[in-house]
């Protein structure tokens, strides 16, 4: 791929201006973070690859944390997106929206059970507002449970039923009637979910560290939530579409939630979107008799929904979600290899799919391991619940020298760590 290289003294000036434009105007403390970590300008990406201000090319296995599933500005999307902008980009909500309707029904079509009705937002955060406002109208109780360490976005909802502290502590009081449980153990909810309008829950934590739950989980979940008379709300907006090798994560154990929420993914990575699917009953009991209950000026507009149609063509066209589960097999046995070699920074690998977490055995190697695997032109991130954990999310097109090549990348990173941090103690 030909790439335009700015002259350099032009580069350094718009790094320069930019940087000084977030340290005045964005967020003064993250603009120093960054650059004291060698954070580059971005200046184009282009599938998996994303290109800086000197020229320097980078492998993404950061992925926007989930949302670059096609990777970056794949062409059907944007041609999708750029014909749109041509008729109507955004409707006023008094007429019908043709590409709401037809990204509904896809969504009806592709997603588990008799999962039929969707509400369009602009993001996971907003789309888990709305599912837990509508558990609420539909079931007519207070009570949430959900479990320690998730993450479902930093709105006050959402924050409430989040799992870290250190996010939630100085915007108390949260919502009441929150209950947390740990995450896997079907027993502790069992004795958290009497009253319970809903149990909302990630098929895998990503945020919280890329955590698996035992076999058989979310279908113990699914028998709980129906003998207390409380939803299941599934949070499928960094595990769904595809990303842990199937097309929905709750598949895993053959489960249908009343609710499932997605974002992410949903646009390929172009426009932001996001949306929760309720089955008939849920949906029926909440809005039946209000249909205006819940509303969004922004959400559902003709560019995002034609973004997502198209996203969704490519993923099942192009055969991406065995794509996940093909790479993120050999991505989780690479860096499970890379463990058994390096136990004393390497503590455990896991994931499914090409969502994969990589914990290490102190959070002090994480402040080296993903600057050295940038400077080795790999993109990689932390997860935000855990910063011992590193996470590898790359696009679902990633190939399978491209998997060899960030498996390098990280396997020196960790050599460096070793070399110049020692052994830190667990």
């Amino acid at each position: 791929m030909a790439v335009e290289v700015e002259p350099a003294a032009e580069a350094q000036a718009l790094y320069d201006e930019t940087f000084e434009n977030y340290k005045e105007y964005v967020n003064p403390p993250l603009a120093r973070v960054m650059k004291l970590s060698g954070s580059p300008l971005e200046i184009s990406a282009h599938g998996t690859t994303i290109v800086d201000h000197n020229g320097k090319a980078y492998l993404d296995f950061a992925g926007g944390y989930g949302v670059f599933t096609l990777g970056h500005g794949h062409p059907r999307v944007v041609a999708a997106v750029k014909a749109q902008l041509d008729s109507i980009a955004l409707s006023g909500k008094t007429m019908f929206n043709a590409a709401l309707g037809r990204l509904a029904k896809r969504l009806a079509e592709i997603t588990p059970g008799d999962l039929r009705y969707s509400f369009f937002a602009n993001s996971g955060t907003e789309a888990v507002e709305g599912a837990l406002k509508l558990a609420k109208a539909a079931t007519g109780r207070k009570k949430i449970v959900a479990t320690y360490d998730a993450f479902h976005g930093k709105t006050l909802a959402a924050l409430s039923v989040s799992g870290r502290e250190a996010f939630q502590e100085r915007f108390r009081p949260l919502f009441e009637h929150v209950v947390h449980v740990p995450f896997g153990d079907a027993d502790a909810l069992g004795r958290a979910l009497m009253d319970a309008a809903c149990f909302i829950v990630e098929p895998i934590q990503g945020e919280g560290g890329v955590n698996v739950p035992p076999p058989g989980y979310l279908a113990r979940a699914r028998e709980l939530c129906d003998r207390y008379g409380a939803l299941l709300v599934a949070d499928e907006v960094q595990t769904g579409l595809g990303r842990c090798g199937a097309l929905f994560a709750c598949e895993f154990d053959g489960v249908v939630p009343d609710v499932m929420t997605l974002a992410k993914g949903l646009s390929g990575g172009v426009i932001p979107i996001g949306a929760y699917v309720a089955r008939p009953d849920a949906w029926n009991a909440a809005y039946a008799k209000a249909p205006l209950l819940h509303t969004s000026t922004f959400g559902g507009s003709e560019i995002a929904c034609v973004a997502a149609l198209a996203a969704l063509d490519v993923l099942f066209e192009e055969n991406l979600v065995e794509n996940a589960r093909v790479r993120g097999a050999q991505l989780l046995a690479g860096a499970r290899a890379l463990a058994a070699r390096s136990p004393e920074v390497v503590a455990e690998v896991r994931g499914r799919g090409l969502l994969v977490g990589v914990e290490l055995a102190h959070e002090g190697y994480a402040g080296t391991i993903i600057p050295e695997m940038l400077k080795a032109g790999v993109t990689a991130a932390w997860t935000l619940n855990q910063q011992r954990v590193i996470r590898l999310e790359p696009p679902l097109i990633v190939g399978e020298e491209e998997v060899g090549r960030a498996l390098g990348a990280l396997a020196g990173a960790v050599d460096v760590a070793r070399t110049k941090l020692g052994t830190l103690a667990r």
